[in-house]
């Protein structure tokens, strides 16, 4: 790709992520859904746009979302989205590194932990588990744990 068609796609991503901020719009966080009011989803590949430089959302969308998920976390983690209490462990990870201090992005990452300490599932990191019972609902010893390690590519 050149630079001239690298423009033309930052600038179509610029204007479909104008009109995805007026259709999820929900008040104090964004819709998973466009027609559905109060539905959610961790926006967890907003972290990629961050550690690129993409400016392609404004940074005031990852605070909205963050200040939401907080009040929406169950013992062991967030949620995937309203739908389920299930979650995936290394999106966790991804979505806290959205957080702007150490002790928000904690506030993600300590439930995680009890979640791998005290489960009565004793397999291989697993990465799909319910974040109100702690316990595995699939997937364990997969290559996409490695995920977790995404930290490591920002300091606090």
């Amino acid at each position: 790709m050149d630079k001239i068609q690298a423009e033309f796609f930052y600038l179509v991503a610029q204007k479909m992520a104008a009109k995805w901020l007026t259709l999820a719009e929900d008040g104090d966080h964004y819709r998973l859904a466009f027609d559905r009011k109060g539905s959610w989803s961790q926006k967890y590949n907003l972290v990629w746009q961050q550690l690129f430089n993409f400016n392609i959302f404004p940074a005031s969308v990852a605070q909205k979302e963050i200040n939401y998920y907080l009040k929406h976390q169950n013992k062991f983690g967030l949620p995937l989205d309203y739908r389920a209490d299930y979650t995936k462990a290394d999106w966790i990870v991804w979505t806290a590194c959205l957080a702007k201090t150490k002790q928000v992005f904690q506030a993600f990452i300590t439930p995680l932990y009890d979640f791998l300490n005290v489960s009565v599932n004793r397999v291989p990191f697993s990465d799909f588990y319910d974040t109100k019972t702690g316990r595995q609902v699939g997937f364990h010893a997969r290559s996409v744990v490695g995920g977790v390690f995404l930290p490591l590519l920002k300091p606090f």
